[in-house]
């Protein structure tokens, strides 16, 4: 168990002392006020946004979110795993498309995210759109170009604090604000204080931190999430970002992929099971109150065990069997399920993969917090434009 609301099992590996001692470091670091970037997780942090202000905002009941990668990403997957509680409609642009809807500009709100403010995709999704009217801009206190246009359109504009890397934001303006116009309550994402002097929480983020250190030594660097929450793909997608840009780094780091269940059993399960042993496993599921019942008018008899069943009991059985087998073909994995879903628990996941990020980038001695290389396709791209 992690807290109250999340069943965890770890990975069958031993730990050892170093990374206790990044921990305590890290620790340290933040409870002497060292660390901005983790004060973003707690209830101490200073927003750039008036909540007054911006609660005149919720009278939309559209908005779109333009952003990418960290500017999008943690947004969605908030929506997406606790949309059941909202009630308006939220519409992404993180990525370059033809074809979209410029409809109904009158009654959307628009939140143009970039912390650069010089990304290009945000920038052509933006002119695109045609926006010109209902705009929040979140970025960067710099002269760079959604600052100029906010100015130019006279609309409000958020600062994006410079410590704070996209895929880190979730939890600060980029996330929060979002939150807030979704109906939802800020202040309960924010347990950090908490969670960072739970004695459980962190020896289980210890041991699974070690268990992927251990999996990394044994040439298993593919992480690959068996998802069986449909609802919680879109929270994975942020994971694969944070991990992916925050390792990758000096021929080192985390291949992190996706795999929706109990869709891929009849894809790729075969090969998990029988293929290259370089993969390690994160299993995740999440209780649904709301799942239909099986018809039984239709059921024959040899199927009859699925009498009164629903959705979720198959799902679960079939996520307890993939577990029972994996562990028998001695592939290593880690388990997560969600008891309740809320801003809270959400909150807890967040802060636990983050933390989870810094300590082994930290044990592998690689900079977690740049991205560097990305920037040199950045430069090749606007070349090939100009």
């Amino acid at each position: 168990m992690l807290t109250k609301n999340i069943n965890f099992k770890n990975f069958p590996y031993k730990i050892t002392n170093n990374t206790i001692s990044i921990f305590n470091d890290i620790k340290k670091s933040y409870f002497l006020g060292k660390d901005k970037l983790l004060l973003t997780l707690s209830d101490k942090y200073k927003y750039s946004f008036n909540l007054k202000k911006i609660s005149k905002l919720k009278k939309f009941q559209i908005c779109r979110i333009i952003g990418m990668g960290g500017s999008s990403l943690g947004v969605e997957a908030i929506y997406n795993f606790l949309k059941f509680k909202i009630k308006k409609k939220f519409i992404f642009f993180n990525n370059l498309r033809s074809g979209m809807n410029k409809k109904g500009e009158k009654n959307i709100l628009n939140l143009i995210i970039s912390k650069s403010g010089n990304t290009l995709e945000t920038i052509a999704n933006l002119n695109t759109l045609k926006i010109n009217r209902n705009c929040i801009f979140i970025t960067e206190n710099k002269n760079n170009y959604l600052r100029k246009i906010a100015e130019k359109l006279k609309c409000e504009i958020i600062e994006h604090k410079n410590y704070i890397g996209g895929r880190y934001s979730v939890l600060s303006e980029v996330g929060m604000l979002p939150a807030e116009l979704m109906g939802l309550n800020q202040k309960k994402f924010k347990q950090f204080n908490y969670l960072i002097n739970n004695k459980i929480y962190i020896n289980n983020l210890i041991k699974n931190v070690e268990g992927i250190l251990q999996c990394i030594k044994k040439r298993k660097t593919n992480s690959i999430i068996l998802n069986y929450d449909e609802d919680s793909q879109s929270f994975f997608y942020w994971y694969q970002q944070l991990v992916a840009e925050s390792l990758g780094k000096k021929s080192k780091g985390i291949l992190p992929l996706v795999s929706l269940m109990p869709r891929d059993n009849h894809s790729l399960m075969q090969l998990y099971l029988d293929g290259p042993k370089n993969n390690f496993f994160t299993f995740f599921d999440a209780f649904n109150q709301k799942s239909e019942k099986i018809s039984k008018s239709n059921l024959l008899n040899s199927h009859s065990y699925l009498k009164n069943k629903s959705v979720n009991e198959i799902i679960f059985a079939q996520r307890l069997a993939t577990e029972k087998i994996f562990k028998k073909k001695k592939i290593p994995f880690r388990s997560f399920f969600v008891k309740k879903k809320n801003e809270q628990t959400l909150g807890e996941l967040f802060c636990f993969f983050i933390l989870e990020t810094i300590l082994l980038g930290r044990a592998l001695k690689v900079n977690p917090f740049d991205q560097p290389s990305v920037e040199l396709i950045k430069k090749e791209t606007r070349k090939f434009l100009i």
